[in-house]
Parts: C-alpha cells; structure tokens; sequence
C-alpha cells in the first residue's frame, strides 16, 4: 500500500499532546521531548521546505497460531510481527530504493528522508490522511480489506508531487467495541485512547524495570508484545497471509517458544536463537522477566525447576521475577527463604516476602 499526503502537521496532533500531558506514555520519554514535539507541530523543521509525505505500508501476516500452541501455558507467545526477520532492516532499504527512484525521476534536484519508527511523525494519522486507511477504537490502522497486521513507513521530501485525495467515504469501528472489551490488561480507559502504562506489548517491550504487581496475573503467556486487540477486530478477517513472507516463522517453536526454552537461555543463546529480529532489541535480560512472568501465569509447577537458577541471577529485574513466578507456582518455599538472607535488593526482598506469603 502506497498513499501520498501533504506534509503539514496531524490533524490529531491535538489528541496527541493531551495523550503526553496524561502521562500515558510511561517512560517512553523520548515521545515527549520537545524538539520532538516541534517536529509533529512542524514538518519544516525535519525537512526544509518539506511539501510531500509518502506513507507506506507492508504486510506481515503470515498464520494464525493454532489454538492448541497460542493457549498452550508451557509456551510463550511472540506478538506475530517478530516471528522473524526486523522489520526495521527490512522496510528501510526499500524506502530508501523509492526515495532515490523519486529523485531521479526529479533530477536529483530534491531531498528526502525515510524512516521506520524513528521520525517525529505520527505516521498513522498521516497514513489515514494519505488513505491507507481509518484509525480504530484500538488506536491501530485499520484498512478495509487488510485488517491492521502491515507495518508503516515513512519518506518526507520537498519533492511536489500529487496528493492523494482525502479520504471521504472510509468505515470505521461503528458501535463494535470488542478490542476494548477483549483487552486482558484494561489498557484502554475510552475508545481511541491507549494508556501504553497498561499495554502488554509496552511492558513487554518498551518498559524497562519491574513490571507492576497488579498487571502481572493479568498478562498470560505473552513475553514479547500482544495481538489481543488486533485478532478481535472484525476488519482482521480481510488479512492476507503472506505465505512466502519474509515474516513468516521458520517453525511454531519460534512463535511461540517452549518456556523452559526460553528460562534457560544465556546471553550466547538468546543472542543466536534472535539474532536479526525484532526481539534481539530488548536485549537478554528483558526477555527472561516477560518469561518469568509467564511462567508464574502457567499454572504448571514443573516449570519450578527452570526458575530455582534463576534465584540466584545477576540480575534483580530476573531474580524478583523469578520470585514471584515461584510464588505464584507455591514452589521453593526454602530457596527463597535462604534467598531472603542474601537478598540486598529493596524490592526484590518484598517479592519475596509477598511470595512466602
């Protein structure tokens, strides 16, 4: 997909601003920096002289997890856009392909920059503008005949090329509020709003310390961000499969890898089992705490044996999880007492003490 817009500020930049001075951002601080905000509030200010924003869209749905391995509790699920390759270093090169066939058609006479993520550009009200498609009760872009499982990018040139048409007739949510209701975490206070501080893939992703007490439960098997609101949207029905994607998983196992898996991973092995992809980015430590947390969400007491080494971590972020995936499995009532003499770390000592209660 493919739509060109004017490069002006978001019409919901507004909705933007009083999403950041409610703090439902959490600790992505970055989002609030004010150069970033002149940039949202001025495209000139990425771009001198910037007219036109192409926006981009590609597809990364490639299968629908079989019940019986999503819901498996021995299993930790992948958010499907990370089943393989980094859609960063895969969508980048091709935008910068466009940019330079965009300027040769110019006469290299113009100057552009694409981005994935990176830009200080609320890329889906652009997208929506550009008429890729409608921004949905989830706060996700929704097209009506791809659902939302496509990745967007961005090219911003002073190049003066033809606007597509503001879109006139695109459908929307109407009254269905499933996504909101079927959220495991209650991460939206009203439609069209997200407080990512609730967010399963923001705590799973972006958050960067202790995932809170309260939300933990709440959280299943998800180690690496959530599809929950996308796959209750009646628009995903629409999703093509790209069966010979780039995207696709080599196997089940990585899409939702097997927890003792993942609990036994070293830096080496988490280094070469995500190598490449979206994961790798939250680094090692990260991982096992969504990991431990699972876990304890599981259900399954054998799985004590893979956290009882982890008691004894480097890390505080890995051993208070680990603690409380034990709690919550009513295993290890000695190692953690013996843990509790050694502990040094403040609120891992009161994970402790919640667990032994």
């Amino acid at each position: 997909m493919l739509g060109i817009a004017p490069a002006e500020p978001s019409p919901r930049l507004q909705a933007y601003l009083n999403w950041i001075k409610a703090d439902m951002h959490g600790e992505m601080s970055y989002l609030a920096r004010e150069d970033r905000v002149a940039r949202r509030r001025n495209p000139n200010i990425i771009l001198p002289n910037a007219k036109s924003l192409i926006v981009v869209g590609l597809d990364y749905f490639t299968l629908k997890l079989p019940d019986n391995i999503a819901n498996d509790p021995a299993r930790g699920r992948l958010s499907n856009y990370a089943w393989a390759g980094d859609y960063h270093n895969i969508m980048l090169p091709l935008l910068e392909k466009l940019s330079d066939f965009i300027n040769n058609e110019f006469g290299n006479s113009y100057v552009s920059r694409a981005y994935v993520d990176t830009g200080a550009i609320l890329e889906r009200s652009h997208a929506e503008r550009a008429g890729l498609g409608f921004v949905g009760k989830n706060t996700m872009l929704i097209n009506p005949r791809r659902g939302s499982f496509f990745f967007l990018g961005e090219i911003i040139t002073d190049a003066p090329l033809s606007y597509d048409a503001e879109p006139t007739n695109m459908p929307g949510c109407g009254s269905c509020s499933r996504c909101l209701s079927a959220c495991p975490t209650n991460a939206f206070p009203k439609p069209y709003v997200l407080d990512a501080r609730r967010c399963i893939s923001y705590l799973t992703i972006e958050h960067k310390g202790p995932i809170p007490r309260e939300i933990r439960p709440l959280m299943g098997n998800w180690v690496y961000g959530c599809d929950v609101c996308q796959d209750v949207c009646p628009w995903q029905r629409f999703a093509n499969p790209q069966w010979e994607s780039i995207f696709a998983p080599i196997d089940l196992d990585r899409a939702a890898p097997p927890l003792p898996t993942l609990l036994t991973l070293g830096e080496k092995g988490f280094a070469e089992k995500f190598r490449g992809s979206a994961v790798f980015r939250i680094k090692h430590e990260r991982l096992l705490r969504n990991a431990c947390i699972a876990a304890g969400n599981s259900g399954l007491p054998d799985l004590a044996e893979y956290l009882e080494p982890l008691l004894a971590d480097a890390s505080p972020l890995i051993r208070g999880h680990a603690v409380w995936a034990m709690g919550k499995l009513e295993s290890g009532r000695s190692e953690l007492k013996a843990l509790l003499k050694s502990e040094h770390e403040g609120w891992v000592q009161d994970e402790i003490r919640q667990a032994l209660n």
